[in-house]
């Protein structure tokens, strides 16, 4: 019964950014942000809530790696900020040699129910076209965030351009997250005396919808693409 009521609430954290912080602290939300990309079954975890969690939590989260703190609210979110960023980064660069170490296996495999070839040529199109703000999209976008460095590696996106937009994009998506955050409740509970952190789970709904909606747009209306290179 102990066993069944562990796995119970285990399953039930997964998806809530709080737990994290709460039971792992800085280095438990330092390995999502580095999983969500670097390792493929991060897909999951909770990235955009968690930062954004993480910013109204931001003070408890550095004391825990400076006893007593900076006294400077600016000075956690900028470390925070440094330090998630890099582990994004590092993320990001996994999935990329991921990608480019597999990418002369997926090409050669043959067509099944699960694999279609002419995904990764319509990918290396799309990548060829729109690259740079791929990788930088990417990262505000569950999910795909996960395997759009391991379709870079796959379609051969040239590595300097891959890091530069990957600094770029990580660095935003975490300023983003973690300002917004910490900002929007100091707001909220000056001006309504309206506190987020006792209403984190609409606004962890909240995120999930806006970040997902472009994603369902663009799977249910965007534009198929025409044609697709023969070759690479």
């Amino acid at each position: 019964m102990r066993m069944i009521h562990l796995l119970a609430i285990t399953f039930r954290d997964l998806l809530n950014p709080e737990f994290y912080i709460n039971n792992g602290g800085l280095w438990v939300m330092l390995f999502i942000v580095f999983a969500e990309t670097g390792l493929m079954f991060g897909f999951f975890l909770p990235g955009d809530s968690l930062l954004f969690v993480a910013g109204i939590y931001s003070q408890k989260l550095i004391d825990k790696l400076i006893p007593g703190g900076t006294g400077s609210d600016l000075l956690n979110l900028i470390i925070l900020w440094i330090l998630v960023s890099c582990c994004g980064i590092l993320g990001n660069m996994v999935g990329y040699w991921f990608g480019k170490k597999s990418g002369d296996y997926l090409f050669q495999r043959k067509d099944n129910f699960f694999f279609k070839k002419k995904h990764l040529f319509d990918a290396k199109t799309f990548y060829d076209k729109h690259g740079g703000q791929a990788i930088v999209f990417a990262r505000f976008l569950p999910i795909i965030r996960t395997f759009a460095p391991i379709v870079a590696g796959v379609v051969r996106m040239e590595k300097k351009k891959f890091m530069y937009y990957n600094v770029i994009g990580c660095a935003a998506w975490v300023f983003l997250m973690l300002f917004a955050g910490h900002y929007l409740n100091i707001f909220f509970m000056n001006k309504f005396n309206f506190d987020l952190k006792k209403h984190l789970e609409v606004i962890v709904i909240g995120i999930v919808l806006i970040t997902t909606l472009p994603v369902l747009y663009k799977m249910f209306f965007g534009k198929k693409p025409s044609s697709h290179p023969e070759d690479l």
